[in-house]
């Protein structure tokens, strides 16, 4: 890859930028797979970002440029979605022009440190620094920060083809790397928590890609909706008893089993608590996720099991859609990279190849 003093907005373009600006990645604590059945997320931001620089074309075409990849895609107003990483920006701005709000050619140019195919939101932090760029470069003041969110999330379904919820987008917009952000997906309902006290997060990568439209992701959706069809309800979220779903077939039962047990982990976890109790959700949240919704992979159980058994870490579990992709664990505040390289250590004499990404 070449130096990044070589790939610069300015070395690129052969001009400077008129705008920059970020968002980060996230990671989910608890609330996996309830976004898109309008239930409850617990996610926080990661200090890794992604930032965007654009200015005007200097012709009729948009100009997308990714540092990481360094890969160059050009467009113009009538071509087709470009695929990859291309296609978040160009849904960004094709839901503003369906907004009614004209996107002039722009040379645009992306740089990231939120590891891709790892399940902490790349595609979501590169939607919300586009949006957060555009809103400034055209001036969009009556556009807040849950607008953002939520144009993010429409540019990703419709453009990306992935049928995602609005916990990524909203992650992304709305929290920081200090507080855990209680979010009512249906409501947009939101508080901002503090981590459970003595507690850090540490967040690994498994080493094993994921790719989230290429996965069951969508698979598991439409499996939820088609439960929630079975039980006369508008979604998974309006089931509170587990004894309801006894009608339901396999593999509908434990997707509506998962969903209904983990919105009830993130409303527990939202009331406060030890890092103990807290640990024992997200340990919980993992066993429904590799049993119940069989999201989980051999590397990722690994994962988890050699940090649940690490001593100072309160909880584990994969973060994420799964398929592979990262972990989290709560750990005891200030033995974070000690955990971390442990943990990293035994699972990559396992065979894997993983890499620590918080602290």
């Amino acid at each position: 890859m070449p130096r990044p003093e070589m790939t610069s907005f300015q070395n690129v373009f052969k001009a400077d930028p008129q705008v920059q600006t970020s968002a980060p990645g996230r990671v989910n604590m608890l609330g996996e797979h309830t976004d898109y059945n309008d239930g409850f997320v617990l996610p926080t931001a990661i200090p890794q970002q992604t930032t965007v620089a654009l200015g005007p074309s200097p012709d009729d075409q948009h100009h997308i440029y990714s540092q990481e990849l360094d890969q160059q895609v050009s467009l113009g107003p009538t071509d087709p979605i470009p695929e990859g990483f291309a296609s978040y920006v160009v849904g960004c701005f094709k839901v503003l022009e369906h907004q009614g709000i004209p996107v002039p050619p722009l040379a645009v140019h992306i740089t990231s440190s939120v590891p891709m195919g790892s399940g902490l939101s790349s595609s979501a932090a590169l939607e919300v620094a586009m949006l957060r760029g555009l809103r400034s470069h055209l001036q969009l003041l009556d556009i807040d920060d849950v607008r953002i969110a939520q144009l993010g999330q429409r540019a990703e379904q419709a453009y990306a083809g992935v049928q995602c919820g609005i916990m990524d987008q909203m992650a992304s917009s709305l929290a920081d790397a200090e507080h855990l952000l209680f979010l009512d997906t249906r409501t947009l309902e939101r508080q901002l928590l503090p981590l459970p006290t003595g507690a850090e997060i540490v967040v690994m990568d498994s080493g094993i890609p994921r790719t989230l439209a290429g996965s069951g992701y969508n698979q598991r959706r439409a499996e939820c909706e088609e439960a929630a069809s079975e039980l006369g309800v508008k979604a998974l979220r309006d089931v509170e008893d587990l004894g309801a779903i006894a009608q339901l077939a396999e593999p509908l039962q434990n997707r509506a089993r998962h969903v209904i047990t983990e919105n009830g982990r993130v409303l527990q976890a939202r009331q406060g608590g030890s890092a103990e109790q807290f640990g024992e959700l997200m340990n919980a949240s993992h066993a429904s996720l590799r049993d119940d919704y069989e999201v989980s992979v051999e590397g990722l159980d690994k994962l988890v099991a050699i940090l649940q058994e690490t001593s100072g870490v309160f909880g584990a579990r994969l973060t994420g859609a799964g398929f592979g992709g990262a972990c989290v664990a709560l750990v005891e505040a200030g033995k974070g990279k000690d955990i971390a390289q442990n943990a990293l250590d035994r699972y990559n004499q396992a065979g894997y190849q993983g890499k620590i990404l918080v602290p």
